[in-house]
């Protein structure tokens, strides 16, 4: 084995120990928790000049116990200790296209191709006569000289602009059928092609309790390389693409049974080894991922030649009107698991420029040792392609 082998294959075994770890400390802060409640309790009971002055002293003191790391932002979860850094390719060397079209979640297809969709805009040129609230688009060649290509369907185009129409969530390829997690759909719905994007079947139910803006997790070309026969799906848990939640939630179900509400599973928690538990009872979720009030749109990639799932989420604040397509941070974050535990990569309150409602890292756009790494983006309501190297710690 390489010496990058060993080492990656020891920090995975560190991980397991990891997550076990969290699991006995997540315990000891339920009862700091309790001895919080009892101290909130007689903040409740003190005498403050005004409501407004008690609500301040809580959130002072809430403040005051948050971890500061090197006088930055408290991150959600501990610095990677697998990547040390992200080098950004200069600003100026972002490539843009389909310039007034945004979301873009993306998949790499059986054809070598990357296929994608667009939402509240006009695709690729030719650009498309009517705005689209849901379009199609397929990528062809490299990060650096690439084509979008405008697919056009009946059976998938919806009209509507923002939350009144549907639009493209999560896409993903396994065994050459194309899947779409469709939101604003009350709350998420899921619709496939077995042609590459020109015809496709919607599925008869929807989730209706939290998954309101589902992505899939990607792995290579039409699913190559998945770590098992499971297909697997993220989300913020909220009924709505708009709305940020205080957590992130994951389901699972086989590959052969994507199309199928009773194939799926959510999971509920890890037990003391770190390992999930699944139930089928959506009411019973747990957190695979948490952060107050951060928790909105991402991307997530495994990247095979680290050995790593990288999550890309968006942060739900902007200063800028029209949002963080324009103005914005996000956070990268990576695990040896699908489950975690998750480690922090990156995190930028306002990146130089806007991060976009969605972003991730194409697997077909990754360099055989994982560290060259493209980020696809809706910046600037636009196609963005950015890339990325990834420094590993010695």
């Amino acid at each position: 084995m390489s010496k990058d082998g060993k080492r990656l294959e020891g920090i995975a075994r560190e991980d397991g120990e990891r997550a076990a770890m969290f699991i006995r400390f997540d315990r000891c802060v339920c009862g700091l928790f309790v001895i919080l409640s009892i101290v909130g309790a007689r903040l409740d009971g003190a005498q403050f000049d005004s409501p407004e002055a008690a609500a301040e002293t809580q959130r002072t003191s809430a403040a005051n116990l948050a971890p500061k790391i090197s006088g930055k932002p408290a991150l959600p979860y501990p610095a990677s200790r697998l990547v040390e850094s992200v080098e950004w390719a200069p600003k100026e060397s972002i490539i843009r296209k389909a310039e007034g079209s945004d979301n873009w979640p993306i998949t790499w297809s059986n054809d070598g191709h990357l296929y994608t969709a667009y939402g509240d805009g006009w695709g690729f040129e030719p650009k498309t006569k009517q705005k689209l609230s849901l379009g199609l688009a397929r990528i062809e060649g490299d990060p650096e000289r690439f084509s979008g290509v405008n697919i056009r369907s009946e059976s998938a185009e919806r009209l509507g602009q923002g939350k009144e129409g549907k639009k493209a969530s999560g896409m993903l390829m396994v065994d050459g059928v194309l899947y779409m997690w469709v939101r604003n759909a009350g709350n998420s719905q899921l619709a496939w092609s077995g042609d590459h994007g020109k015809t496709w079947l919607w599925a008869d139910w929807t989730f209706s309790t939290s998954f309101g803006a589902p992505t899939f997790l990607n792995y290579g070309k039409n699913y190559a390389g998945a770590r098992d026969e499971f297909v697997y799906v993220f989300s913020a848990d909220s009924d709505s693409a708009y709305e940020a939640a205080d957590r992130m939630v994951l389901a699972r179900v086989p590959k052969t049974r994507i199309s199928e509400r009773t194939g799926y599973k959510f999971l509920e928690k890890l037990d003391d080894q770190g390992a999930p538990i699944w139930t089928t009872e959506i009411n019973k979720r747990g957190p695979v991922f948490s952060h107050p009030k951060m928790c909105y749109r991402s991307g997530i990639t495994y990247n095979a030649g680290l050995k790593r799932y990288l999550w890309c989420q968006i942060h739900p604040n902007s200063d800028h009107p029209q949002g963080p397509r324009f103005q914005g941070g996000f956070g990268i974050y990576e695990a040896p698991e699908p489950w975690g535990p998750w480690s922090t990569v990156y995190f930028a309150e306002d990146w130089d420029v806007g991060p976009g409602e969605t972003s991730s890292f194409p697997a077909k756009w990754m360099s055989a040792d994982g560290t060259r790494i493209h980020l696809v983006f809706s910046g600037n309501d636009s196609f963005s392609v950015r890339a990325a190297r990834l420094v590993l710690r010695d």
